[in-house]
């Protein structure tokens, strides 16, 4: 239930403070006082478009703000604890803004959100129904949902749905193998020459750089063994060698030791490099022992390299990228192999999904014709009350293509006049039968889930109609307020007389600018309010004692005083 509602820098709104309360709030002004821009700000909170073009001329940003009242914390709370945010007092708090540039923040418990969690909280605070929805009516998939919404057949509707997309994606897959199986038969004979041609190379990574490294020694021997040589000798072999020249210094340094023991540390040094140069030199010899010209070796790296080389041109720049072209041959040639057999078992499991389609899509439309038959006593019970008692309303459960929504197209048809038979309703429904018709369904669809006392909100829905149906509106109106919090827009003083709390909007001119404000009104200011409704702009004693006999006869005490806020 909507405790408060704030209203900051919004259309012609300055700032607003406004408390709502349980039972029928009604929200009336003249034609273009800013009536519904409470319940557009209200849509804000429950994740609604955002527009810069909603501040104010001259403000930053607008900011919406709302505090509601939660009874059932169970299923508001399974959607706050995975962002972190815990539920105060059972209260929760909403907040909206939106900035210049068109961009909108979300907060709840004044913790940043994701609006998409907004939408999600929607279901569980308040339903908005508006001109809008009643648009909605004429859509098939519209009615369809409100008919599975009465229905509650959920899990009907799942399982169809499951087994729709899944017969679906198995039908794509085999209309893609069909289609390209010829294609990839074509295509087998090349695959199988690159996977023999790479097969055949006996590849492995890194080799062509070992090979290159190879010929380059083959082609360079003389060189190296010339380089080799003079290396040896001049560590090892000659008699100004670097090993030579080490044992010389050595000796000397031994001799100095036997004197001087302080230089023990340049001995050992010295000994250190005596090692390492013999290795060096044992290195050396070595590599040139290896070192031998062989054309015939030569020839056949060359040949690797050629053959490498032209693998490279057809399959990739690199060894790697062959054999990755190689892994993806053999997944071709697999799948070209297995197509047969995965289109055969693709055959079978299509059949089977038919069957259970069929089943499942004919136990949903069974459990939509069953709440059809319910759903038509229900809408025409509640348009008795709305002045619409002649008016005969119908569900029908037509053949349909299959869907995930099942086999069913379904279709709301009305006669509102005896005798006339039952017509789609955008073809035979005025606009005030239509608002009527909306509150009807509203009604029979609109019980919350949970425990929650939600708030229902009706923008105008009263529009187009008058007289004995405005007071069958106005009735209907406070029996929902029974179960549930209704803040409802109105023009008709039908439907304010019946009101449990009453708030006025209108226009200013503060600053030379105009403002809308809201007054909760008290019982003296609402009988003049809805004198005002019924006389037009000048109130007249004799409107003001038609709205006195009004009020009363809808049951609310003149002297019930509510406090002005």
């Amino acid at each position: 239930m909507l405790l408060e509602l704030v209203v900051e820098n919004y259309a012609v709104v300055e700032r607003l403070r406004v408390n709502f309360h349980a039972g029928l709030n009604l929200l009336t002004g003249e034609t273009g006082s800013g009536k519904s821009i409470v319940v557009d700000a209200l849509g804000l909170l429950l994740g609604g478009r955002a527009s810069a073009e909603m501040i104010r001329t001259g403000a930053a940003r607008a900011r919406v703000a709302g505090i509601f009242e939660l009874r059932d914390q169970s299923v508001v709370r399974g959607l706050l604890e995975p962002a972190g945010i815990e539920l105060e007092e059972g209260e929760l708090i909403i907040e909206r803004e939106i900035l210049a540039g068109g961009k909108s923040r979300a907060f709840v418990g004044s913790r940043p959100v994701a609006v998409s969690l907004l939408k999600e909280l929607a279901p569980a605070l308040a339903d908005i129904h508006g001109q809008h929805d009643q648009q909605l009516l004429f859509s098939a998939d519209a009615q369809r949902e409100m008919l599975d919404g009465f229905a509650g057949n959920r899990e009907y509707a799942d399982r169809a749905g499951r087994i729709y997309r899944e017969w679906r994606s198995g039908a794509a897959e085999l209309e893609e193998l069909e289609r390209t199986e010829q294609e990839k038969l074509r295509l087998l004979d090349l695959w199988s020459f690159q996977r023999q041609e790479i097969e055949g190379a006996n590849l492995e990574e890194g080799e062509d750089a070992a090979l290159e490294n190879e010929r380059r020694v083959l082609q360079n021997v003389q060189k190296l063994q010339e380089a080799a040589s003079t290396a040896y000798e001049a560590v090892y072999e000659s008699p100004e060698s670097a090993a030579s020249l080490i044992r010389l210094a050595s000796k000397r340094v031994d001799e100095l030791c036997r004197i001087d023991s302080s230089l023990e540390g340049l001995r050992e040094q010295l000994k250190a490099a005596d090692l390492a140069i013999q290795e060096t030199a044992y290195g050396l010899r070595d590599y040139l022992s290896g070192l031998e010209a062989n054309p015939g070796r030569l020839e056949d790296v060359e040949n690797r390299l050629a053959a490498i080389g032209k693998l490279k041109r057809k399959y990739g720049e690199t060894i790697a990228e062959i054999l990755a072209f190689y892994d993806e041959v053999r997944r071709q040639i697999a799948g070209v192999e297995s197509a047969g057999e995965r289109m055969e078992m693709l055959r079978k499991q299509q059949k089977r999904l038919a069957a259970e389609y069929e089943t499942a899509a004919r136990e949903l439309t069974e459990t939509r014709r069953t709440a059809a038959q319910k759903l038509e006593k229900r809408v025409e019970a509640e348009l008795a009350q709305l002045a619409m008692e002649r008016t005969v309303f119908r569900v029908t459960i037509q053949e349909a293509a299959w869907a995930a929504t099942g086999a069913d197209r379904v279709e709301f048809l009305v006669s509102p006049n005896l005798g006339e038979e039952p017509r789609p309703l955008e073809k035979v429904a005025s606009g005030g039968e239509i608002s009527r018709i909306a509150l009807a369904l509203k009604t029979c669809l609109g019980s919350p889930k949970s425990g929650n006392v939600r708030t229902l909100v009706f923008d105008e829905v009263d529009t187009g109609i008058g007289g004995g149906a405005a007071e069958g509106v106005g009735r209907r109106l406070k029996k929902l307020s029974g179960g549930s919090q209704v803040l409802c827009v109105t023009h008709l003083p039908q439907v304010a007389s019946f009101a449990d709390h009453h708030y006025r909007v209108e226009k200013q001119e503060s600053k030379g600018r105009t403002v809308a404000v809201i007054e909760e009104l008290d019982a003296g200011a609402r009988t003049r309010e809805v004198g005002r409704m019924l006389s037009g702009q000048k109130l007249t004693d004799e409107a003001l004692r038609n709205a006195e006999q009004l009020i009363k006869a809808n049951g609310l005490p003149l002297n019930a005083e509510t406090p002005r806020r």
